[in-house]
C-alpha cells in the first residue's frame, strides 16, 4: 500500500466533522485533520474571490483514492470539490504501520 495525503476545502461555516467521521469509520482514511481557519483567494467564474474556508487533510493510501472520492463528493458542499492527492515522500515506523492498518 502507498500512503498519500488528500487535500480538500469546505466553507468556513460547513460542519466538516461528519465527512471526517464517515471516511474514517469506512476505513477510507486513517485520519482527517480539520484546519478551521484558512483564508482562500481564488479565481471563480471570471472573478477573483476571497473566502474563509476549512482545510481537510486526509491521510489515506493510493489504493483507496477512488473509493474515497466516490464517498466524499456526494457529501461535499461545493459544485467543484478540491481533491488534491499528494505523495508522501517518507513515512516509516509505527506511524506508517498504524496508517496502513487503519485503512485495511
Amino acid at each position: 500500500m502507498t500512503p498519500v495525503i488528500v487535500l480538500t476545502t469546505v466553507g468556513a461555516d460547513f460542519d466538516a466533522k461528519p465527512i471526517a467521521r464517515i471516511v474514517v469509520e469506512s476505513r477510507l482514511a486513517a485520519c482527517v485533520n480539520i484546519l478551521p481557519a484558512v483564508q482562500s483567494i481564488y479565481r471563480w467564474e471570471g472573478a477573483v474571490s476571497e473566502d474563509g474556508e476549512q482545510l481537510l487533510i486526509i491521510k489515506t493510501v493510493l489504493e483507496r483514492i477512488e473509493a474515497l472520492k466516490e464517498a466524499l463528493f456526494p457529501m461535499h458542499p461545493y459544485d467543484v470539490p478540491e481533491f488534491v492527492v499528494l505523495p508522501i515522500e517518507r513515512i516509516e515506523g509505527p506511524y506508517r504501520e498504524w496508517l496502513l492498518e487503519a485503512v485495511s
